[in-house]
């Protein structure tokens, strides 16, 4: 399982600025190993957001998309204390869900 992502949620006034430090390899598949053969793609395909449950992301990702991928949005209508969550899921069917509250 991979490391948990780091969300931090910044409220100013009615909107909350949201970043997010996911913790992936995210192969392409066009890189060759040591014995030259191709590592196989490996990388985060979908991204879901949601703030207190509703959701309001989403995002498909392909293998262009960098090691350890940094992600922000901002959220209109949100204030100290909801619950902002980011799911994603990759090519092997692996999933991540993480929660932070915004502050």
């Amino acid at each position: 399982m991979a490391d948990p992502m780091r969300i931090r949620a910044q409220v100013a006034g009615d909107k909350a600025t949201v970043r997010v430090l996911m913790s992936h390899e995210m192969e392409s598949g066009q890189r060759k190993d040591a014995a030259g053969k191709i590592v196989p793609a490996w990388h985060i395909e979908e991204v879901t957001a949601t703030h207190n449950g509703k959701t309001v992301l989403t995002a498909e990702w392909g293998p262009a998309v960098s090691k350890n991928p940094f992600l922000q949005f901002v959220i209109k209508g949100a204030k100290a204390g909801d619950k902002i969550g980011v799911t994603w899921k990759d090519t092997k069917g692996e999933t991540r869900t993480d929660e932070a509250t915004a502050s």
